[in-house]
């Protein structure tokens, strides 16, 4: 196995001084280490300090069709070894995680740009878990059957589709890429993935851990690239019958006209503009507290996050105080820093499409309560990505702020009156992923989640979740559900089977 160079992350200490390897990351394909064909490359940047710190391969369609057939000839092996054997493999992915968890905490810090403490806590030990889940739900799976009593009966195989091509987005990016991969594996297909080329440092890593423990060649390929190239590509090729892809709306109508036509199955996990509803009734504190969170985590850069918050007018101006005061103690600073929790945003582009948002409010009549600024830091990190999070209120629900995904620490607060109101600002975007209702009255709480357009409805809390249960979102947010078994179905095509007596 040959490196230009080797991709050795420091330790904390030592990044701290700025003395980082520079990285060249490789495409990794039939389980070896590879250079793009066409030997072209990106430049990989350092949100926090604005600084390229290596290169990604910048690869294209022939690297696809290689990968693709790498995936192929491993297909027949991988998809007929008992689902035991399955498992043990990605158990022993998941324990080289957990064994790792540092050394990929402070790659997914330093390539993102959040906070080492929340890649720490959250990203890694799910990228973990998903491996771990996957290769124990296939423990327990069964087969339905359907007795037809003296005429005979029917059973229904549940059978891997082939190569599937699994597409995931830089906001949450070990976390995100395993949850495709990792039910796609277990369900017996062998895979083609594409990390995003603003976060790929953890899928290489992942690579390397691959080759470490000698996983089966060909059966998880990992091309580098630009979406519009290699994305496209994946997306575009004929022996690929399968597509799981997380990212902008936008690239999801791309990608369905695209796969629809060739009859691919296609699971659309997109964008998102949730609602946060706040009743007079709610677990005040609890609310503040958990608000803040869903607002502004990773940087306001989660799907999931909170971005509309709707409060019932009885308690607007006390809730807003008290939001507000909270949110001016968050700290903004140098992501390897322990008591950071708000870093960088991803990147120079993101950067200026969230202070071009910030700006698109102000003219639209907003009233800036805090933030709205970027923020300059000393040392290291004085050129890096950050912004300060940012409220405003005044805002009609229907203006470009309350509508658009931002996709950054920008929220806004509204007051509402009645249930009605609330239900009609809170359903009035292209979006439905997510909603979260705060209340004590277990009947309003059932009113409202069945009435909410979304996919997922918390109740007096945000981001608790069951890797057993379905995810996903409605109308613009996406089309199918990840997570659970839900995935294992995506991932598998069902084959009746009907015997006579």
């Amino acid at each position: 196995m040959k490196f230009k160079t080797d991709f050795i992350l420091p330790r904390p200490s030592l990044y701290s001084y700025g003395q980082i390897t520079a990285m060249d990351l490789q495409n990794y394909i039939g389980g070896k280490f590879l250079e793009p064909l066409h030997k072209q490359y990106l430049t990989n940047t350092n949100p926090a300090t604005g600084e390229a710190y290596g290169r990604i391969p910048r690869s294209g369609e022939n690297d696809v069709t290689l990968a693709t057939k790498a995936a192929r000839d491993a297909f027949p092996h991988w998809s007929t070894l008992p689902a035991a054997e399955r498992s043990a493999w990605m158990l022993k992915v998941a324990d080289e995680i957990e064994r790792r968890l540092p050394e990929l905490a402070l790659a997914e810090s330093i390539d993102n740009g959040k906070p080492l403490s929340l890649a720490t806590a959250v990203d890694i030990p799910r990228a973990r878990d998903n491996f771990k889940f996957y290769a124990t739900a296939i423990l327990h799976d069964a087969y339905e059957t359907h007795d037809m009593g003296t005429h005979g009966f029917n059973y229904t195989l549940r059978q891997p589709v082939g190569v599937a091509g699994c597409i995931s987005p830089w906001n949450l990016p070990l976390y995100l890429f395993t949850w495709k991969i990792a039910p796609a594996l277990a369900a017996g297909n062998t895979v083609v993935a594409k990390p995003s080329e603003v976060t790929p440092a953890t899928a290489f890593l992942l690579c390397k851990i691959l080759d470490d423990i000698d996983f089966p060649s060909g059966v998880l390929n990992i091309v580098h690239g630009l979406g519009a190239e290699v994305g496209a590509a994946i997306v575009a090729h004929q022996d690929i019958p399968i597509i799981s892809f997380t990212g902008g709306t936008q690239t999801g109508k791309a990608i369905s006209a695209v796969a629809a036509p060739m009859f691919k199955k296609l699971s659309l996990e997109l964008g998102g503009k949730n609602a946060n509803i706040i009743f007079e009734d709610c677990d005040f504190d609890e609310a503040v507290k958990t608000s803040v969170r869903a607002a502004f985590a990773n940087q306001g850069q989660i799907c999931l996050c909170g971005s509309r918050i709707y409060i019932q007018r009885s308690i607007y101006e006390k809730f807003k105080e008290a939001f507000v005061a909270r949110v001016k103690g968050l700290t903004v600073g140098d992501p390897l820093e322990e008591s950071t929790r708000t870093g960088a945003v991803v990147s120079k582009a993101h950067f200026e499409k969230v202070l071009s948002h910030i700006a698109v409010a102000i003219d639209e009549g907003g009233t800036l309560l805090t933030g709205g600024n970027p923020v300059q830091l000393e040392g290291r990190c004085k050129n890096g990505y950050f912004i300060a999070p940012t409220v405003f209120e005044n805002l009609d629900a229907t203006c470009r702020t309350n509508q658009e995904e931002i996709f950054g620490p920008v929220v806004t607060l509204t007051p509402f009156d009645t249930e009605e109101e609330a239900l009609a600002m809170a359903n009035s975007t292209a979006y439905g992923l997510a909603a979260t209702v705060w209340t004590s009255n277990l009947q309003v709480a059932h009113r409202m989640a069945a009435r909410l357009h979304a996919g997922i409805i918390w109740v007096n809390c945000w981001l608790l979740r069951d890797l057993r249960t379905p995810f996903g979102g409605v109308k613009q947010s996406g089309v199918g559900r990840e997570g659970g078994f839900e995935a294992l179905r995506f991932f598998t095509e069902p084959k009746n089977i009907c015997i006579k007596l």
